[in-house]
């Protein structure tokens, strides 16, 4: 079977031509674009007219947007999650940050990492942001780059679990759940910086906050 991708009104349309079953088509020379649009139309109809149902079925595969769900029996039958540099900055600020937390609160704070990527007032780069101010007195932004204790992954599996979830976020995953937040704490403590900043969503026991442009 030979097999012809069309373009037509923005859709690929897929013609199959099956020896003397799927005989050549005439399309009209005509100048009326209304014609030559007809003829193209009918042409086509015919010829899907024989393909197998198999090849008609066939769906596009979803984004990774269409398809996240925030629960860990969804998270559990993700692949291995693996990259490179950034990607074990993001996996690892996670399981220190938020292992403790839901699917969904995991995903929260991989948002505030990546919307402070995409600010001008913070670094570039996910590992540029995630140990901003590291070795600095009072100037880390993520706790655990500067609390004194090695940085252990004794959890295993919580660790594979932040790691599908950063591995997503960097894939693409919607950032819809704090609103463009740059900012996160726990309930046990208030900054000042949080009387300042606009609040813009609670999850589990973070209160997340976007920093004014």
């Amino acid at each position: 079977m030979n097999v012809r991708l069309s373009w037509l009104g923005g859709m690929i349309v897929m013609l199959a031509m099956t020896g003397a079953a799927g005989a050549e088509t005439s399309v009209s020379r005509s100048n009326n674009p209304t014609e030559n649009l007809g003829s193209l139309i009918g042409a086509e109809q015919r010829a899907m007219s024989a393909l197998p149902e198999a090849l008609l079925v066939a769906k596009r595969a979803p984004s990774v947007g269409e398809r996240v769900s925030y629960n860990r029996d969804w998270i559990a039958k993700q692949p291995k999650a693996t990259g490179g540099e950034q990607f074990s900055c993001l996996a690892e600020a996670l399981y220190f940050e938020a292992r403790g937390e839901s699917i969904k609160g995991q995903f929260a704070v991989a948002e505030v990492i990546l919307n402070r990527v995409d600010s001008r007032k913070y670094p570039n780069s996910i590992c540029g942001v995630v140990n901003q101010g590291t070795g600095r007195r009072h100037a880390c932004q993520f706790s655990y780059t500067c609390d004194g204790r090695a940085d252990r992954i004794n959890e295993q599996a919580a660790y594979a679990r932040a790691a599908k979830v950063a591995r997503l976020m960097i894939d693409g995953a919607p950032r819809a759940l704090t609103y463009g937040a740059t900012h996160f704490h726990t309930t046990k403590i208030r900054p000042s910086w949080a009387r300042r900043f606009p609040n813009t969503a609670k999850i589990g026991s973070h209160l997340f906050y976007r920093q004014p442009s």
